[in-house]
């Protein structure tokens, strides 16, 4: 199964425990998107792209069908597996994701954190503007990733304050946000730009097994925006948990293994 990391991220963010996946039989594999960690940067990539990364891995490890979760940002990268290479994947899932930002009938920012709403304001401005806001805040977090953090913890709901203040937690996340940024805020600002453009696919030609999970109170990915795929999706589930908001994606996950892996 692929873990498609979310914005910013990288591919050591935190994971379902080794015992859990090893009871279930699951080979998990995360890799830095373009731009993120020791990932050369892409320019110009758009979300559709993620698929034939995802199967350049694929083919070198020698697998011909596996399932794909992606987490916020990772969404719609996981959400494009399943639309354009629906003979590989058996199962996808897209937790906390966005929708296309041009997604009919969805006032994209409505509910959204003004931190992310500014960030995405400034991609629809361009590379440049994109590149003077986060080129900053990336140097930031490579000084003190714990900045990052900190910084949202204003913003985020009391159930997510709860999950970002474990300990075990907290250190992985830190830890991710820190490889995330640890060459350049390249993927980052690609990242941004690709959610803020065409995405290269309609997730209304996914045909493989689809669940879409989201937080009833998240305001960094909005629940409207999953409630949108859903219902833009033919094979759509969707989960909507109360009391949730966007960091609960990291601790709900392992409960979703044993229907991902299902063949």
């Amino acid at each position: 199964m692929f873990l498609l990391h979310g914005t910013p991220g990288s591919r050591v963010g935190p994971a379902p425990h080794a015992d859990l996946l090893n009871r279930l039989g699951v080979q998990l594999i995360t890799y830095d998107r373009p731009g993120y960690g020791a990932s050369d940067r892409h320019m110009e990539r758009r979300v559709c792209d993620v698929a034939s990364d995802v199967t350049a891995i694929a083919d070198h490890l020698g697998l011909d069908e596996f399932a794909v979760a992606g987490r916020s940002g990772g969404g719609p990268h996981a959400l494009a597996c399943a639309a354009l290479i629906p003979d590989r994947v058996t199962r996808v899932a897209a937790l906390v994701s966005l929708a296309p930002i041009a997604a009919a009938e969805l006032d994209w920012f409505e509910g959204m954190t003004p931190t992310n709403v500014s960030e995405y304001r400034t991609a629809l401005q361009g590379r440049a503007a994109l590149t003077a806001k986060l080129a900053s805040e990336a140097e930031e977090i490579k000084k003190d990733p714990v900045q990052l953090v900190n910084s949202i913890f204003a913003e985020l709901t009391d159930s997510d304050r709860r999950i970002v203040t474990d300990p075990e937690f907290r250190t992985a996340l830190i830890r991710n946000f820190a490889e995330a940024v640890r060459t350049s805020p390249g993927g980052w600002i690609d990242d941004s730009l690709a959610f803020t453009a065409p995405w290269g696919f309609d997730p209304a030609e996914i045909r493989v097994p689809t669940l879409v999970w989201h937080g009833q109170d998240d305001k960094f990915s909005p629940l409207s925006h999953s409630r949108w795929l859903s219902e833009r999706i033919p094979t759509a589930r969707m989960t909507v948990q109360p009391g949730a908001a966007h960091f609960h994606a990291f601790h709900v996950l392992p409960d979703l293994l044993p229907w991902l892996v299902q063949r």
